[in-house]
């Protein structure tokens, strides 16, 4: 018998042996979370809103009138109707939030609590309360319970201090004034509110206190039955919005929960089929004894052989299969941690997107790869897509590392919106930033496209960068080292606001070890003494790059420069401190900003140098940068001499040596 036919009997044998389960289609499932304090793990923040300590600010936090909305979503869409049992299910949330102002008669214009099909829409600031967008009115679907605290005609608004609730509209359906229970929504105290939704009963109360005891009277009541608003999974959240106005909006902490949901009862089999078996009886053949004999001992020794044979091939036809198996089963579960995150594209859909990857449409290079703009006619958006042709054999465990990136959401990174595997290639989509690169438009495009990178971009970008490394380093719950900070990993939005790129990728892909480039991870002129030394890498490495990357935007130089005369190779660091030892610190400052701003200017120098000390032990760490920034620190004491960092043997390349190769 052929090995093919031997192994179909086998499937044969396994098929008739099995017992089928019938399938079970799992119904909705009610919902529950909570947040005591925040932290970005499961929290995507939008527009203005921020993350400090544990509390989420939706406005810019300035002592100077501003227009500013921000947003923040739970990550997972939540699921209010079971199609199988036409059930919509009822919801309650309790959350605690302060609106105050450091300018007496200047509020404006409030928060809200909402539910909406879009997990991407930043509103309008102003009356939009950040819920729509000023120009799309209608695009966005969305339940909300508005905290509003300015009058605004244009949706009929009854006064400048109401609750209400809203419905794909900023006209309130039905509105209340808490001051009736005396609560002021503009007092800067603590409010606790709870919303609760009954399906059954076709009613929405709003409840509020100072304290955390929930009230027996609610302030807002309304006889609505919202099924049909909640056909779809919808994403939960909060917005607030400010026009001409220092007001800020603060969301301490919050629990959301669905309910009427029954639990999902698997179906049983009543009626196991049991194994069956089939005698069959053959005629008896006299033949001799002695014939008798050989073909008993050939019976017996088959007898033994063959099923011992027959289970050693079941065993390893099974082990195989089960192996198999289990890796498409980690496969699919991995791919399925991905589904609210990254989407997996296909080769075909991105080399579409790219015309074939032709070169004119390459917006970025580095040592992955090529960077590509990307056009998608079916969505009619556009992305950035990087391709790499390191392979990956071990597709499981890539995903599991994007897995882990996928997770990573703050408003200063760039969200990864995709990913492919296939023909031997790595390809991941980005969403596209028009402004490309920093070092671009410090060094290059800028002056090309008559654009110049003022000192409020410079500051902004500063503070932006530190943001989404005190998240990285700070506020994951698995800390992420970059190890390539530089202005060229950098990306500037539509508004100018910093992006950091390739984060907790260099895990993913192999670094080019060549001297042009890198030496352990990493660009040279960013690289901390300690990690050229020991090649390990820890947030104080990233610190280092941080300062670099500050010292570029005060000063308009690269990190590392040859002077035109002498043509020496001048270090940034070294350069600045030499002038900062002279009392002359000033004096590095670009040039095109025509000497403005010179205390922001000495400041942001200053933390540049005491992130860029040879001496770890000397850096901050990145959340203490950005109190410094945000004005919550005092500045950290720089020595007016460079610190000399020793190591128990030289590096094997100068400085020159390193850029005579590059040469």
């Amino acid at each position: 018998m052929s090995p093919r036919k031997i192994q179909f009997c086998i499937f044969l044998f396994i098929l008739f042996n099995l017992k089928v389960s019938p399938l079970v289609f799992a119904s909705s499932s009610n919902v529950s979370f909570e947040f005591p304090s925040f932290n970005l793990r499961n929290l995507t923040l939008l527009g203005d809103s921020y993350l400090r300590n544990g509390v989420i600010g939706l406005t810019r936090d300035v002592t100077v009138p501003s227009s500013s909305s921000g947003t923040v979503i739970y990550n997972n869409p939540v699921s209010f109707f079971d199609q199988e049992s036409n059930t919509t299910a009822s919801f309650s949330t309790r959350f605690s939030f302060s609106i105050l102002d450091v300018n007496e008669n200047s509020y404006g214009d409030g928060l809200s609590f909402f539910l909406s099909q879009d997990n991407q829409t930043l509103g309008s600031p102003g009356g939009y309360l950040g819920l729509v967008n000023s120009s799309q009115l209608t695009k966005n679907k969305f339940v909300a319970i508005e905290f509003d605290t300015r009058l605004d005609a244009h949706f009929n608004d009854p006064n400048d201090h109401h609750v209400g609730l809203d419905i794909d509209s900023l006209n309130s359906i039905k509105t209340a004034d808490p001051i009736l229970q005396d609560i002021d929504l503009k007092s800067g105290d603590l409010i606790t509110v709870w919303i609760d939704y009954k399906n059954d009963l076709r009613v929405l109360k709003v409840y509020m206190s100072y304290s955390s005891l929930k009230p027996g009277d609610p302030i807002l009541t309304v006889d609505i039955d919202l099924s049909e608003y909640l056909k779809r999974d919808m994403y939960v959240g909060f917005s607030g919005s400010t026009e001409g106005s220092t007001e800020l909006h603060f969301v301490a902490n919050w629990s959301f929960r669905t309910s009427g949901f029954l639990p999902v009862i698997p179906k049983s089999n009543r009626h196991n089929v049991s194994d069956s078996s089939v005698t069959v009886t053959t005629p008896v053949i006299p033949i001799s004894n002695a014939a008798n004999k050989r073909h008993k001992r050939l019976g017996l020794g088959l007898g033994i052989a063959g099923p011992a044979f027959f289970c050693a091939f079941l065993v390893a036809f099974g082990y195989i299969s089960v192996r198999k198996w289990q890796k498409i089963k980690r496969v699919k579960s991995l791919k399925a941690e991905l589904v609210t995150g990254p989407k997996e594209f296909s080769y075909k859909e991105l080399k579409l997107a790219t015309r074939g990857f032709h070169s004119s449409r390459i917006i970025g290079r580095g040592a992955f790869g090529n960077v590509y703009k990307a056009f998608f006619k079916s969505s009619g958006t556009i992305a950035a897509v990087k391709r790499s042709k390191h392979s990956h054999e071990g597709k499981t465990e890539f995903l599991a590392e994007l897995s882990i990136i996928a997770c990573l959401r703050h408003k200063n990174l760039i969200p990864l919106q995709g990913w492919c595997v296939e023909k031997g290639e790595v390809l991941l989509v980005y969403e596209f930033m028009p402004y490309g690169s920093l070092d671009r438009m410090l060094y290059e495009e800028g002056s090309e496209r008559g654009i110049f990178l003022n000192w409020a971009h410079r500051q902004k970008t500063a503070v932006g960068l530190a943001s989404s490394l005190t998240y990285l380093h700070h506020e994951c719950e698995q800390k992420v080292i970059h190890r390539d900070i530089k202005t060229s990993n950098i990306m500037l939005d539509g508004n100018f606001n910093a992006r950091l790129g390739d984060f907790g990728l260099a895990r993913l892909m192999e670094h080019d070890k060549s001297p042009a480039s890198t030496l352990t991870a990493g660009t040279m002129g960013y690289l901390a003494p300690e990690y050229l030394h020991y090649g390990k890498a820890t947030e104080k490495t990233d610190v280092f790059s941080y300062g670099v990357v500050i010292l570029e935007l005060v000063c308009g130089k690269r990190p590392i420069e040859r002077e035109p005369v002498s043509q020496k190779m001048v270090n940034l660091v070294d350069w600045v401190w030499g002038l900062y030892g002279e009392g002359n610190i000033i004096e590095a400052a670009d040039p095109r900003l025509n000497g403005e701003f010179e205390e922001e200017m000495r400041k942001l120098l200053l933390v540049g140098l005491s992130c860029a000390n040879p001496d770890s032990t000397g850096r901050p760490t990145m959340r203490r940068v950005l109190q410094i920034l945000n004005g919550e620190a005092e500045p950290i004491a720089v020595p007016r001499k460079k610190p000399s960092l020793t190591f128990s043997c030289g590096l094997a390349l100068t400085l020159e040596d390193i850029f005579s190769n590059c040469d």
